[in-house]
């Protein structure tokens, strides 16, 4: 993002417009005013425009993302945010319907392997494809290593390639992470050259990449919009009853670094939202599992997490209770007037005057009867209606 923002300067400077950039991780309301000044003399005095490019703009709170709304609008910065975040999450509406939503995806795998291949020979690091051999077994002496030439295999590129996931600058920094560490270490390894001959030098493996990513390759945030992602992926393959699609995003989001309370709370909404009744056991398992991670926490907790996963995604499902209820709430928002008052039959009356009043009167205790009792528990405007059904009978 602050690539394309420096391309954007440097078109920009050839067409005579301003180019600033701030950095909302740094930057306070008065930098943000004191821009936007400037870009009002510039364009009333010289008719220069100006662009504002906002680094990490999810960075500034609401109040100071409003600073931009009547500047945007008349035209006097033209404002360009850079955010890794979710913009509908972490960006005002009003000042989102102004802007146009430019999505960055993830690199591609073989614009990844470019990218790796044109730094290895920016360092001048040599790639041997996979008919050239080596000997791992031989390691020469680490006192002369900087005479010797690097070499990097192909498959630990392509294999980098892969790891970063769609992340340049992850790649980039692998791949010199792995390089400095080799030099580090100054062990020189026999070569076999196709061309030719054979010679020493110091050899990066796929080995050697894997060890210097280590897990950053485990892309997780837990406070974006990955965090939603995942947590949306296991509920979805749950209700769909898929165990190992379901194990699968809870091991991303556990690996990740997410808390393992905040997935067991998730589950004990599963557990009445998409099982119900199906299987009442369900609830007591979720409530189960959220006390032993509370009990014991990671990574010992892993397996608790998962033995309710599976058990949620093998259980027959039911949004019975779920609909039902949610067709209550919507009686509730449609009722036209006061709402009914509840029956005089079933109010309590502890004292002489709520008797004398009617209350409770004419109410059947249900346990003195052997046969089944005919009682309205519904108010009169409402008699007959069954929610399970969404109509009245």
């Amino acid at each position: 993002q602050t690539t394309l923002a420096h391309i954007i300067a440097n078109s920009s400077k050839k067409n005579g417009t301003r180019f600033v950039t701030l950095s909302a991780t740094s930057a306070k309301t008065n930098d943000v005013r004191d821009v936007i000044s400037q870009a009002q003399n510039e364009k009333r005095l010289f008719k220069r425009k100006t662009i504002l490019f906002i680094d990490e703009i999810h960075r500034f709170n609401k109040s100071q993302q409003d600073t931009f709304l009547p500047h945007v609008e008349c035209g006097t910065v033209t404002l360009i945010g850079a955010t890794t975040e979710n913009p509908s999450f972490q960006v005002n509406a009003a000042l989102l319907s102004r802007c146009r939503v430019i999505v960055l995806e993830k690199l591609s795998v073989e614009a990844m392997e470019a990218i790796l291949m044109r730094a290895v020979k920016s360092l001048g690091v040599q790639v041997l494809g996979q008919g050239d051999q080596h000997d791992s077994s031989a390691t020469g002496s680490s006192s002369e290593c900087s005479e010797f030439p690097v070499y990097i295999e192909e498959k630990a590129l392509n294999t980098l390639a892969y790891l970063c996931d769609g992340d340049a600058r992850t790649g980039l920094n692998g791949l010199q992470l792995a390089v400095q560490a080799r030099l580090t270490v100054g062990k020189t390894t026999p070569l076999n050259i196709t061309k030719g001959g054979s010679a020493d030098g110091i050899l990066i493996t796929e080995e050697h990449v894997k060890e210097g990513l280590q897990r950053s390759h485990i892309l997780y945030d837990r406070a974006g919009e990955e965090h939603y992602n995942c947590i949306s992926a296991l509920h979805k393959s749950m209700r769909g009853s898929d165990e190992n699609a379901s194990l699968y995003w809870l091991a991303r989001m556990l690996e990740g670094g997410e808390d393992p309370l905040y997935v067991a709370r998730r589950l004990v909404r599963f557990a009445s939202e998409d099982i119900g009744l199906a299987d009442p056991l369900a609830l007591t398992q979720a409530v189960a599992a959220y006390q032993g991670c509370h009990f014991i926490g990671m990574p010992e907790c892993e397996v608790i997490l998962a033995q309710c996963v599976v058990y949620f995604a093998r259980a027959p499902k039911s949004i019975e209770v779920y609909r039902a209820y949610s067709n209550v709430k919507e009686c509730l928002r449609m009722h036209t007037g006061p709402l009914p008052p509840v029956p005089l039959h079933l109010r309590n009356a502890p004292t002489r005057l709520m008797k004398n009043l009617g209350y409770g009167e004419g109410y059947k205790y249900n346990p003195m009867y052997k046969e089944p009792v005919e009682q309205d528990y519904l108010p009169q405007e409402l008699k007959g209606t069954d929610f399970f059904k969404e109509q009245k009978t």
